[in-house]
This record gives C-alpha cells, structure tokens and sequence, in this order.
C-alpha cells in the first residue's frame, strides 16, 4: 500500500468549486452539489482521488495507489465527470460519484463500450440496442470517512441522501438523453460470508433479472447460498421479506450495507444482473443494477427530483452544452 497523498487546501477547492459548477443545494443537511472535470477542477478531482482512496481502503478495497485517480477521471475522451458534494461550513467534500452518458461511449474492437465496468461485465447486443443510449453510468461513489461517523451530525446523517439530491438534479439535466441509471452495489469481502449470502439472495428474489441476460459478469462471484435461507426470506412480497433480511443481518452486528440498502428501496422494477469479483479493487464484490427513472419509487422521485422553478433555468442556462 502506497502512501495516500496529503489533502489539497482548501482555497484552492473552492476556486475551483465555482458558480459555474453550481447544480443545487441539498434538501437537507445545508450542503452544496457541483459537477466537475479534470479540466475545469484538475485539484478537486484529486482531492476526489484522495478521499476515495482513504474511504475505499476503510471498508477494505481500494487501489493501494496513492490515489484513486485513473484514465476515466483524467481523460476527456471517455466523457466521464464528477458528481460532487460539498460541505460549505468545513470546506470539504463529503462525498461524490463519478458518471458519464453512455451515447458519448468509445467502443473497442469487439463492440463493447469501454466504461469503468467494462472489465466487470459483458454487455449483450439487447441491452446496447434497447437500453445503452438512453443510460448514465454511475459508479466509484464515495462518502469521506469523516462524514461517516455520526459525531458529524446532520452533516454525517444526510450525506448518502446529499448524493441522490445530486442523481436527482443529473435526472431533470440529462431528462433528454437518459432514461435509465446503470451502476454497482459493492460489498466488502469483509462482511459476514452468511450475511453476504442472505442480500445477494434477497437480490436475486426480489429483482433478479429472470433470464434476460442483458449484462452477465465476467467474474461471477459464486455464493454459498445456506439451505436454511429459504425457510427465513419466506415472504412474496418486498416490504414483508425486507424487515425479515434486516434483523438477519442485525443478528450479525452488523447492518445492511448504505449503498445497497438505498438501491433496494428505490425503485420496485430494478434489475439485477448478478456479482463480479472486482480484482482490480481489493477483491471487493461488485453487483450491476439497472433502474428506470420514470419507475423510481414516487416518494423517492419526489424527494430527491423536484427543485424550484428557478433552480432549473439556473441549473440548464450554465450546462447548456451538456443537454
């Protein structure tokens, strides 16, 4: 493990944080969404590379570099920018995602699109037909270690919230060209093998994609799945099921992991396209989903989606290119 960079200082986060980059104030917590790239915000999109290292390694992933930075943050042929959530009273981040629009996508020779989870899936000629032009790709999202302890406060409390606000502008900006989320849910080898059994199971029960095979993992991650599982998950419906898969893992001292407990409620129609060893991230384990925006969950659209009148013309005057 190399050792991680120092941070970059806060001055020059913040000139690089401008109006321009503005997206939207958070519903809660009283922090601020921007939309960055290596070459408007090169310092920021380090500190990016710093904080998600530092988070990564936490949870027992990571590059072992001294950041996490690689061609897909720094080159602009591969379109992809940074979502960013910014604390305006500490003057830091609190956490972020990185994304692109996949009609923007280089293809290789093959014929598949070359996107940060190009080495963990295939996808089928269905899924580019149907779905890939209409879809944004999320992924390396990250909340800083310091905001993930509740001695943080609000800060700490709505921070994973903080980035959906942030999802949900990127869906009114993009409403043109994207239709659909396409991303990751990780989990760490370092979490009870049973309880990793029980979501994945639980996955596959509730939204597992009955045989499509529009994504297939090129590292499938094989899981033990205890016989004993099917008499607990006994219930047909989500909500049933759900309360049961979370006194399970409870039972374990530990909780469902944030990320993927805010995926399971967000939308009814998600699918799930099985479990890739990510090797070139600590072995961690990588699960694709694909949400439809118009079929997200009406309390959550209503939550993170809606902004004022006002917010919207600001937001569409300054990234007018993008639409």
């Amino acid at each position: 493990m190399k050792k991680i960079i120092d941070a970059v200082e806060k001055e020059v986060l913040k000139a690089e944080l401008n109006p321009q980059c503005f997206v939207r104030d958070t519903n809660r917590g009283g922090n601020q969404v921007y939309i960055v790239d290596n070459q408007n915000a090169p310092n920021v999109i380090r500190e990016i590379g710093r904080l998600r290292e530092i988070a990564f390694r936490n949870g027992g992933g990571g590059t072992g570099e001294a950041l996490d930075i690689d061609k897909f943050d720094t080159d602009p042929a591969y379109g992809y920018k940074q979502l960013v959530v910014w604390d305006p009273d500490a003057e830091c981040i609190i956490g972020g995602y990185r994304y692109t629009l996949c009609d923007k996508a280089v293809f290789d020779y093959e014929g598949q699109p070359i996107l940060t989870s190009s080495h963990l899936f295939h996808f089928s000629h269905r899924f580019l037909k149907k779905y890939f032009l209409k879809t944004i790709e999320f992924g390396r999202s990250f909340v800083s270690v310091d905001y993930q302890s509740s001695k943080a406060g609000s800060k700490s409390l709505y921070a994973l919230d903080n980035l959906f606000d942030g999802i949900g502008a990127l869906m009114l900006l993009y409403k043109n060209r994207a239709k659909y989320m396409f991303g990751k849910m990780t989990i760490y080898p370092s979490f009870p093998e049973e309880g990793l059994a029980m979501i994945l199971y639980f996955l596959n029960k509730h939204f597992g994609e009955r045989n499509e095979h529009l994504i297939v993992p090129k590292h499938p991650f094989k899981v033990k799945t205890p016989h004993r599982l099917k008499h607990v998950l006994t219930e047909d419906g989500f909500a049933e099921d759900y309360k049961i898969l979370k006194a399970e893992i409870l039972k374990m001292g530990v909780s469902i992991p944030p990320l993927v407990n805010s995926y399971m409620n967000l939308s009814a129609t998600m699918k799930i396209f099985g479990t890739s060893i990510n090797d070139e991230f600590g072995n961690v384990l990588d699960t694709g989903l694909l949400i439809n925006f118009d079929e997200m969950n009406p309390d959550k659209k209503h939550r993170h989606v809606r902004m004022q009148a006002v917010d919207l013309k600001s937001l569409f005057r300054r990234f007018r290119k993008e639409r």
